[in-house]
């Protein structure tokens, strides 16, 4: 395995320091970092909770596997250990638990991690039987929550193992309440669950385009031709985050406020119903010509970029079906931004409605547009929604928040 030169200086010290669970370690699939690959909400949310983790006197080493080589180094104190997966045909899947079983010993038994965090996707964990190290497992949603959700078959072969995953696994959390009664419901599973949410860093997520991060300011240009009546959608394209919806609500908030111009960023991703290779040709086909043309798509961009167009909306809008607790909704909160978002679920539990943001049914299509056109109108509203939600986010989102409530919950599954 390679490893950044002077590795020794930010790995885990194998002595410890101080009593109770001190070093954490993450398995997952995804992790942001040009190093490994495309990562989604749970990358950013384990991201998210590691720095957290630091800025609490922890060591976090992150094992993500299936990556194209073996290798570890050093993102700002988080240790990240590329794993490739093993293959071999109809084995692949037992002999890669197998492999990262054999890494969790070694590194448990060397003393460099206390315990290991795992997400419930696919169910990785479903045949790792650690020697002592404990395993937890954080509720982000499985395969088989976003399937009932979606209304859609599930593969036997993944509910199998996020089953019994979840079965094995020492501790549970979940990021929202619905998830995990919607998880014990589906699996016909008999266990508790903690509930701790996803946090976000509220220094680099404020208003005003300003970054907080140690305490520099950083004053962020204006995304040319932005100005008052735009709405912004960040996050994948795809149905399941109501994306067919989008247009029909927009065509709505267009009849009504035709100045209005909606922007949307995000990677484009197949269609896994209809089997059409792009969500976005499928909207194209679905919005009126006069909206249309007030729609403008910019692709994927840089996570780091996602804060100055958040910064430049007017109306961030989440129409979606089948969520666990989305990062994005936190992240426009934090920038103090007007909200209108499903009222599926696990919503509630992130936005006030009326106080804090809108929450509509996706398929109720002119009163989530008459939702977005009253917050357009009202710039009063807007700075109340805003301020009333980066209020709530720094109560219960921030990654100090999160990390201690973290921290607290390994500890007490330890004893």
């Amino acid at each position: 395995m390679k490893k950044d030169k002077n590795v020794s200086a930010w790995l885990p010290s194998p002595l410890g320091e101080g009593p109770g669970v001190r070093k954490i370690a993450f398995l997952t699939p995804e992790y942001p970092h040009a190093n490994t690959g495309s990562s989604g909400g749970i990358g950013t949310s384990i991201k998210n909770l590691a720095m957290g983790l630091i800025q609490e006197g922890c060591s976090v080493r992150v094992l993500v596997y299936g990556q194209k080589e073996e290798r570890l180094f050093n993102d700002n104190g988080i240790a990240v250990q590329q794993i490739k997966n093993i293959k071999l045909k109809g084995l692949s899947w037992y002999l890669t638990r197998k492999k990262l079983e054999r890494i969790i010993n070694s590194l448990y038994q060397n003393k460099e991690i206390d315990l290991v965090e795992a997400s419930d996707w696919t169910g990785i964990t479903s045949f790792i039987t650690p020697k002592k190290c404990p395993i937890v497992i954080r509720l982000n949603g499985s395969d088989t929550y976003f399937c009932h959700l979606d209304q859609r078959p599930v593969k036997w072969r993944n509910k199998y193992h996020e089953k019994r995953a979840l079965q094995k696994a020492d501790a549970l959390l979940s990021v929202s309440q619905f998830t995990a009664d919607l998880t014990k419901e589906v699996f016909d599973l008999d266990r508790k669950f903690t509930i701790i949410p996803n946090g976000i860093n509220t220094d680099v997520f404020h208003s005003g385009g300003t970054d907080h991060t140690n305490d520099t300011t950083t004053l962020k240009a204006p995304l040319g031709g932005r100005g008052p009546g735009n709405i912004l959608y960040f996050g994948s394209l795809i149905r399941k985050k109501g994306l067919l919806e989008l247009p029909f609500i927009f065509n709505e908030v267009v009849r009504k406020s035709p100045n209005a111009t909606l922007i949307l960023v995000g990677k484009d991703v197949p269609d896994i119903i209809s089997g059409n290779l792009s969500t976005w040709k499928m909207m194209q086909e679905l919005f009126t010509q006069e909206a249309l043309a007030n729609v403008s798509y910019l692709g994927s961009v840089p996570y780091q970029q996602i804060k100055e167009h958040i910064d430049q909306a007017t109306v961030c809008v989440f129409p979606t079906f089948a969520e666990a607790l989305p990062v994005s909704w936190i992240e426009a909160m934090a920038m103090e931004k007007a909200i209108v978002a499903s009222n599926i679920g696990w919503a509630a539990e992130v936005i006030d409605d009326g106080r804090n943001g809108f929450l509509v049914h996706p398929s109720n299509h002119l009163e989530y547009a008459s939702k977005i056109v009253a917050l357009l109108d009202n710039t009063t509203l807007q700075k109340e929604f805003g301020s009333s939600a980066r209020k709530k986010v720094i109560e219960k989102f921030s990654i100090a928040v999160v990390a201690q409530k973290s921290l607290a919950f390994y500890n007490s599954i330890m004893k």
